[in-house]
């Protein structure tokens, strides 16, 4: 049988005591463990009101499986961030995919394609990166590569533990391509979609003074600079559809500490991966859309031509999120990628 049902708690908010494994470290203390919806509307109390204005079924599907879960904060400490994610509801004999999102996005950004990966079978995680989506980061932890790169390791290590077929959109190619060399054993193969790799890192934008970081968050926050993102984005789309879209888009935005979190990220520097990839030893298939506005394609053949074991596959009449704009495309070449072995 390749895939076997996991028994789903009750869709319910709940205080509990609970012993709470963080790598190697254990402490017991009273925490909120939020499943999957404590409002009358079925979404987890964590999620921002904001959800409410949006009208696209799978991102409220999916949002209302979004959980938080204790992941090691540091090596040092036993301190856990509730660190959200949507957790899979079926245990295949493949090994599981973990889907990483783009830059200053969620893991709702697999709202459309997570269902299609579950029913051909594969045991699915769609995580957020520390800093965005919606892990609860009162107490501000440090945003940077570094720290999204611990804070992944520690979710693999604590809930998924097995090698990972690891799935990065955007710059969360990056993101992909330094945990897979910091963390080889963790990782089997990635796909990388439209992959943003060659950039190094923030530029100037990490020298900016706190002030005008901040006023530049704050514009990248605001609806009309997402719409325009979204318009570019998704070729063709009608203005209804971008506007709920963008809605989608900058939900984790509402949460009182995404700001903070991402001018800790501007300023740290962001990702700069490019002397990393000539040291990936990793099956990688990469995904890239034949009207990608955002990334230049001729940056994903360079990609292939760098990296030592990569194949290509390229997406007709689409842009620069093909796993929302052509979901069943996408969900096809990862299921595939993902049952073919190699050996």
């Amino acid at each position: 049988m390749m895939a076997l049902k996991w028994g789903s708690p009750p869709a319910m908010a709940m205080e509990t005591k609970v012993t709470k494994s963080c790598g190697s470290l254990r402490a017991s203390s009273l925490i909120k463990v939020v499943a999957d919806g404590s409002s009358g509307s079925g979404f987890p109390s964590f999620i921002p009101k904001e959800i409410e204005k949006i009208r696209d079924p799978f991102a409220r599907s999916l949002c209302r499986r979004i959980v938080r879960l204790p992941v090691l904060q540091t090596e040092v400490s036993e301190s856990c961030i509730m660190s959200s994610c949507v957790k899979p509801q079926i245990r295949s004999e493949i090994n599981p995919i973990v889907l990483l999102h783009s830059f200053d996005s969620s893991c709702l950004e697999w709202r459309s394609t997570y269902p299609l990966l579950e029913k051909g079978g594969l045991e699915a995680w769609a995580v957020d990166v520390l800093g965005w989506g919606f892990s609860d980061l009162e107490r501000l932890p440090p945003c940077n590569a570094d720290s999204k790169r611990y804070h992944l390791y520690q979710l693999w290590k604590s809930y998924v533990k097995r090698p990972m077929i690891l799935v990065g959109p955007s710059l969360g190619a990056a993101v992909a391509i330094d945990f897979a060399v910091n963390y080889p054993e963790a990782v089997e193969k990635m796909v990388l979609i439209n992959p943003s790799v060659y950039a190094e890192g923030t530029g100037n934008l990490a020298k900016l003074p706190k002030i005008v970081a901040y006023a530049g968050v704050s514009l990248l926050k605001s609806f009309p600079l997402r719409l325009y993102a979204n318009l570019l984005t998704f070729n063709g789309i009608s203005l209804s559809k971008g506007l709920d879209w963008t809605n989608v888009g900058r939900l984790h935005c509402h949460l009182p500490w995404w700001k903070d979190a991402t001018v800790d990220f501007m300023a740290s520097g962001g990702y700069n991966v490019v002397s990393q990839i000539k040291q990936v030893r990793q099956e990688v298939l990469i995904i890239f859309s034949e009207h990608d506005q955002i990334v230049s394609n001729q940056l994903a053949t360079r990609l292939q031509t760098d990296l030592p074991n990569a194949t290509m596959r390229k997406i007709p009449g689409c842009s620069h999120l093909p796993h929302v704009d052509k979901p069943n495309h996408v969900a096809k070449l990862i299921t595939t990628f993902s049952r073919y072995d190699h050996s």
